[in-house]
């Protein structure tokens, strides 16, 4: 029997039982079964996502979404918090995600589906609790995007500046209230140029991604080359000038810059082999992201006052122009900026489209998300998305969107670690491609035996909530309000339309979760047809034909009526063998 909190008995024929109603608590936390969602994945309204990413492009996609953010753009935040004692926060931030990438590992090998960590809160802790943590991702995702774009503008004037001598009015190039800006368009054409590339599809656009990770990583290479030569020793003096507060501050602030490995997991249902190339992926990227994150950080606050980089949301590409007295390396320092921020919003929004459409599947938001097209690409989701997180970027301040970036991450990933612990404990015998380390060491804990591994989990639960708690006060308000909002919806729309509650499963479960209607129906039309072209008969012949065009019938009906068809087609006598031109003809 499935995973799916308290259920009654299943029935002897292995069929639902009649639907027993539930009290609200347990409508609140009905959970998903594992097997069903594994069962579901890909499936959308009127098509399927397609499997066409190996662990190189999931590597990619996850560099991509990271690499970028917290360094070309968010460096000039974090800097005046901490000082040059960035390079601790960094590393703070690093190790914060390295804890719930161990987790995020486990159960995208575990659950490799698109809802990344919503999905895996549905199987462990509820669906309230899914949804309150799906709700923290849209925050996270949509939000990141817009707050990514807006850097975008700030090095496209650099390129612009120091290729033709032209550069946008501030009035369109910075958001409100921000140097005289009304509306930023440059943030806005970003997101739209990213949505072009993802309605062409996930093989084509990983593949787009690949080549301006790549063309980052050596834009990034560069500047710590040219940057070195003007390190002054000084400039790491005093090191922590806002004490151990500041550094955490301003690893808070960073930490949305380590969200690509969970954008890697949300394209768990178009990997070719998810269990086992996800974890990889997962973990090798934040490994690369993290000493380049580092090596740079350290280089630019010695090449540069810290003082310095107050308001500045270009600041390497300032370093690199101030260390050679040239402008040639700023221009192409820009370039790869601009290069490397279009990939972060590319691949975060690919993120967003993929856990909106999971939650549109489930019912919890409206079918729209989850309609897919003949190429495999969730189009109405992808265009609502992106038009979305455009406006958004034109529209609100930098600082303020970092930040409600952050904490919905560290609540999202703090979910993780928890459904890690909770699946450990009710599915223990369940099959895991990846493990943390030291799972398979136990160690007696007040008479139990308690795997070593789960510390892993625990550290980063611990470390999200003590990076959550160092968030300023209106960040929780707005995190606040954002969640009341997510659960007068929840209530009002998903808990009466999630799928569960349509299907009946209020406290239902089932003995198997094989395929959907719809794959069934397609087998049993496949048997049926077997069956009756075995039999060498016009009864068969039309019992399968019969089948074929009752697509939503059961696979079990469709299969009993290809199999009745052959004592039918014998029992007249018309069931004899026929030579194979002689059965082609009487068929023309």
């Amino acid at each position: 029997m499935l995973d799916q909190g308290t259920a009654p008995p299943v029935t002897g024929d292995k069929r639902r039982t009649p639907p027993q109603a539930a009290g609200f608590g347990a409508r609140l936390m009905r959970r998903k079964p594992v097997e069903r969602l594994v069962a579901e994945g890909g499936q959308g309204e009127g098509g399927t996502l397609r499997r066409s990413l190996g662990m190189w492009q999931l590597t990619m996609i996850s560099i991509g979404a990271t690499l970028g953010t917290g360094i070309f753009v968010v460096l000039g935040e974090a800097v005046p918090d901490a000082g040059p004692a960035v390079v601790i926060s960094f590393v703070l931030a690093g190790v914060t995600a390295l804890f719930s990438a161990l987790s995020y590992a486990e159960l995208a090998g575990t659950i490799p589906v698109s809802g990344s960590s919503y999905s895996y809160a549905y199987a462990t802790l509820g669906e309230v609790i899914a949804w309150v943590c799906g709700w923290c991702l849209i925050l996270e995702y949509g939000v990141s995007v817009a707050a990514v774009a807006v850097g975008w503008g700030q090095y496209l004037n650099e390129l612009l500046d120091g290729t033709i001598g032209v550069t946008i009015p501030a009035a369109l190039a910075n958001p409100p209230g921000t140097d005289g800006g009304i509306f930023n368009l440059p943030a806005l054409l970003v997101v739209l140029l990213c949505m072009a590339f993802l309605i062409g599809g996930a093989k084509e656009s990983a593949r787009a991604n690949t080549i301006m990770v790549g063309v980052k990583i050596v834009a990034l290479l560069l500047f710590c080359a040219v940057a070195f030569t003007g390190i002054r020793a000084g400039n790491y003096t005093p090191f922590m000038p806002l004490g151990l507060g500041g550094v955490s501050a301003a690893g808070a602030t960073l930490f949305f810059s380590y969200i690509g490995f969970d954008a890697a997991s949300t394209a768990g249902e178009e990997a070719k082999n998810p269990k086992k190339d996800l974890p990889k992926a997962i973990m090798l990227s934040l490994l690369i992201v993290t000493v380049l994150y580092v090596l740079v950080a350290a280089v630019a606050v010695g090449a540069m006052p810290w003082g310095d980089f107050q308001g500045s949301e270009a600041a390497l590409a300032g370093i690199m122009k101030d260390v050679t007295g040239q402008s040639f390396w700023a221009v192409l320092l820009a370039a790869g900026a601009v290069i490397a921020i279009a990939s972060v919003v590319l691949t975060v929004l690919y993120g967003q489209t993929r856990i909106l459409f999971a939650m549109s599947r489930d019912g919890l938001v409206p079918k729209a998300f989850a309609k897919v097209n003949r190429k495999g690409v969730p189009l109405a989701n992808t265009v609502i998305v992106s038009l979305f997180c455009g406006v958004l970027a034109a529209a609100i301040p930098l600082g303020q969107l970092a930040d409600a970036t952050s904490i919905g991450t560290l609540f999202a990933f703090a979910l993780v670690n928890v459904a890690v612990i909770v699946l450990r404990v009710t599915r223990p015998d369940m099959h895991r491609s990846f493990q943390v380390p030291f799972s398979g060491v136990r160690v007696q804990v007040g008479g139990t035996q308690v795997p070593l591994g789960l510390v892993f989990p625990v550290l980063g639960f611990a470390m999200c909530v003590y990076m959550m708690l160092s968030l300023d006060v209106i960040t929780w308000e707005v995190f606040g309000g954002w969640m009341l909002v997510g659960l007068v919806i929840y209530f009002a729309y998903g808990m009466r339309r999630s799928r569960l509650a349509v299907d009946g499963a209020d406290g239902v479960a089932l003995v198997k979760e094989p395929v959907t209607e719809k794959a069934g129906a397609k087998a049993g039309a496949k048997t049926a047809a077997k069956a009756g072209a075995k039999a060498g008969t016009k009864t068969g012949a039309k019992a399968g034909a019969q089948t074929t065009k009752k697509a939503a019938t059961p696979a079990a009906k469709a299969a009993k009526a290809g199999n009745a068809a052959a004592p039918r087609a014998k029992a007249t006598g018309k069931g004899r063998p026929q030579s194979r031109k002689k059965a082609r003809g009487k068929k023309k």
